[in-house]
């Protein structure tokens, strides 16, 4: 199949360029405009109770809002605020107001007990923002900006220093100190693989040939897809795909284009003309890409069963992406290579039509053929006491502190915040109490209730007021709003710990005819921790049946899969334990991003899987030479070791340009999935997969290998790939 897709994408080159070159500017031109969610409550499904609770609170109190903004007030001498101060404010607000900043739909004052802190050195006003710029950081970001140079104007005539913070100031931040993230992640991964594969093959049109494929052509091909996909199926956008699909898209589009590449030049070095060679090389490697770029490609589109909407938007979008990509690597690639004089490929490089030497492979390859059962132990031992490690994993919601300097004004506010009123202030969690029978609640049972809801971690319980700007009975009175302040930080696993508690009090205590449900961001993430348990028990056991399902028809084996699935179950463990022992152990952090399984499954375990399959690949190959299991080991890793040390030390050192972004979730997200790529390529598929395979023997193809094999004994040297698989013929251009 591959050979026959080879000899059409070399009869047709320029038509295949062409062709891909126009698919990508339609595509990527016409595509929609899809904007991202910032609300984690967006991304949660509608029987969540946090969800259930935002529902109560809009039918119940249209006009009440969530604040999308605080404003700090503190006096310059930092005395305790005075009266005058406190008309200042009042002012201020109004004055602020009274601008009409495009968005803003309400500034408040202080409220009068609630909006000042206990030694009265500081008060905290709020700001509403329309729904329609919410829902596009960009808008958030601006209406934040206006916020904040208008009230510090303002300001400027009073004894008062105006801080905002909040959700749309902290967005504002986040994109000021990330503004120049993509670019810089961008730019360092360009560089690494122009430079390294420039270096591999000794050449400067190899470096860029990858980037062409890749960035200049799958990049915008893949976005514009999934635009269309997005709005087909009214997928969730999120504003973390952009530069994780640059590097996706970068990092197994060069993967691929090593795969190829070597084989290209393995061929042309057996004496094979040049279209002849990029047929054989898409004849014998096409079937890999494939099996690889299935994988990730259903590892990825798992997540659409995600109950989560920030991964039902990265599964699929990732998907699309990988698979665009794979497809220019089997058509396009091909395609520029048979255009271009296999001299120019690799310019200026002088011995590429020298066969190499390999010693490092070839003596990597002779260990694990000697000595197959202590290779497998050592290089297995290394994974499962770095999985051990994981034990220890603790992961934290709070996204915001991790992602942006401590000076910034939102993270200043906030640690005010947490300091002069309770953590929990800045984002309190309401318990809605309404009537299941139509009747009016009694307002008599209001404080016996608020009193049952003082669990472990609440701070404070504010009763239902039925009058006032504050007021928190519905008209009908059939609903009533508890306002509940945490001790602890709202995104913090002491408050998510907090808001379970009382949820569970909320609930059993709730009086006769009535039933409670518990709101509040600290909610949300409740709902998140529990979405994502739901997640593991589903969307990892199918993702793992699919690709050993791939694996197995790959194969043709049903022995292989099982102990390859069993490596990059090993790899997850590893690659999460070390992260874990690193930032948290010897860094001292209280924990990881919530998102790291997650992002490990994606990407170190999705994509880390190309390198068992290039390899697995490469042995089933030599097996069906005629060499015995152990010869077998050493050819694949003498020859497709390189291959894998080459792609896997690109994609890595391209995760790794994460870590330049200054910041902490950036820190351990490259961390972790660059150390998962080294673990994949440099242990899973240069040791353990091997060696195993050798101690197995042929049964590791089983029932596969006895119909496929060829007769020969392994102790003879095997033909070469050239000598058992000729080309056909070529017609020339």
């Amino acid at each position: 199949m591959f050979h026959r897709l080879g000899q059409f994408v070399v009869r047709r080159a320029w038509w295949v360029i062409v062709a891909w070159l126009v698919a990508m500017v339609a595509i990527f031109v016409s595509a929609p405009k899809v904007t991202s969610q910032t609300d984690e409550a967006s991304f949660l499904p509608a029987h969540y109770e946090s969800i259930r609770a935002a529902e109560v609170q809009a039918r119940a109190f249209p006009s009440a809002f969530t604040p999308d903004a605080l404003i700090l007030f503190e006096r310059n001498d930092g005395a305790a605020l005075t009266d005058a101060d406190t008309k200042a404010m009042g002012k201020l607000t109004q004055d602020l107001a009274a601008k009409k900043i495009d968005g803003v739909e309400a500034v408040n004052p202080p409220a009068e007990k609630l909006g000042y802190s206990q030694d009265h050195k500081y008060a905290m006003g709020t700001v509403a923002i329309a729904k329609d710029k919410q829902q596009d950081p960009k808008l958030i970001a601006d209406v934040a900006k206006a916020l904040r140079n208008d009230g510090k104007d303002l300001a400027g005539s009073t004894d008062l220093k105006f801080q905002l913070g909040g959700s749309a100031a902290q967005t504002l931040d986040q994109q000021e100190s990330s503004s120049d993230t993509e670019g810089l992640i961008t730019m360092a991964t360009l560089v690494l693989v122009i430079v390294i594969v420039g270096i591999i093959f000794r050449s400067v049109l190899a470096g860029l040939l990858p980037i062409l494929v890749s960035l200049i052509v799958a990049l915008p091909t893949s976005m514009g897809l999934i635009n269309y996909a997005t709005k087909a199926f009214d997928l969730k956008s999120t504003a973390i795909l952009t530069p994780i699909l640059i590097v996706v898209v970068l990092g197994v589009g060069t993967d691929y284009f090593l795969f190829l590449a070597f084989r290209y030049r393995e061929r042309l070095r057996a004496g094979e003309e040049r279209r002849a060679a990029v047929v054989n090389a898409v004849g014998r490697v096409g079937e890999a890409i494939a099996s690889a770029a299935g994988a990730v490609t259903i590892a990825f589109a798992a997540l659409i069963l995600s109950s989560l909407g920030m991964f039902q938007a990265l599964g699929p979008a990732l998907a699309i992406a990988v698979v665009v990509t794979a497809l220019a690597s089997v058509t396009l690639a091909p395609a520029l290579l048979s255009v271009i004089p296999a001299r120019g490929v690799f310019w200026p490089g002088k011995k590429w039509m020298r066969e190499p030497g390999d010693a490092r492979f070839t003596a990597l390859g002779r260990v694990v053929e000697k000595r197959p059962a202590l290779t497998a132990a050592a290089s297995g031992g290394v994974l499962v006491a770095l999985a051990l490690g994981a034990l220890g994993y603790n992961g934290l919601f709070d996204m915001t502190s991790g992602s942006m300097p401590k000076e910034k004004e939102s993270m200043v506010v906030q640690d005010k915040m947490s300091t002069a009123f309770s953590k929990g202030a800045a984002s309190p969690s309401q318990v809605f109490l309404s009537s299941t029978d139509g009747r009016k609640l009694d307002p008599a049972s209001f404080q016996a209730y608020a009193d049952k809801l003082h669990v472990t971690g609440v701070a404070e319980v504010f009763p239902p007021s039925s009058a006032g700007p504050n007021k928190t009975i519905s008209d009908d009175g059939t609903t009533a709003q508890f306002t509940v302040m945490l001790k602890d930080e709202p995104s913090s696993n002491e408050a998510i710990a907090t808001v379970t508690a009382l949820r569970t009090v909320a609930h059993a205590q709730a009086p006769a005819g009535t039933e409670a449900k518990v709101g509040g961001l600290s909610s949300v993430f409740k709902d998140i921790n529990l979405a994502m348990a739901h997640d593991y028990k589903l969307v990892f056991p199918i993702a793992g049946l699919l690709i050993l399902l791939i694996l197995a028809l790959q194969l043709r084996s049903v022995v292989a899969p099982w102990y390859l699935m069993a490596s990059v179950g090993l790899g997850f463990g590893a690659t999460l334990g070390a992260a874990t022992l690193l930032f948290q152990k010897i860094g001292h952090e209280s924990g990881l991003m919530f998102m790291m399984p997650i992002l490990i499954y994606l990407f170190v375990v999705a994509i880390g899987t190309d390198y068992n399959i290039l390899i697995i690949a490469r042995l089933r190959e030599e097996a069906r030479e005629g060499r015995s299991p152990r010869e077998a080991a050493r050819e694949a890793l003498r020859h497709g070791g390189p291959t894998v040390a080459a792609a896997g030390f690109i994609l890595a050192a391209s995760f790794g340009t994460f870590m330049l972004a200054g910041n902490t979730f950036m820190l351990e997200f490259g961390f972790a999935m660059a150390f998962g790529i080294v673990l994949a390529a440099f242990v899973m598929a240069m040791f353990f997969t091997p060696a195993l395979t050798a101690l197995i023997g042929n049964k590791a193809w089983w029932p596969g290998h006895g119909a496929d094999a060829r007769p020969g004994h392994g102790g003879g040297p095997a033909p070469r790939v050239g000598a058992t698989m000729p080309p056909e013929p070529v017609g020339r251009h």
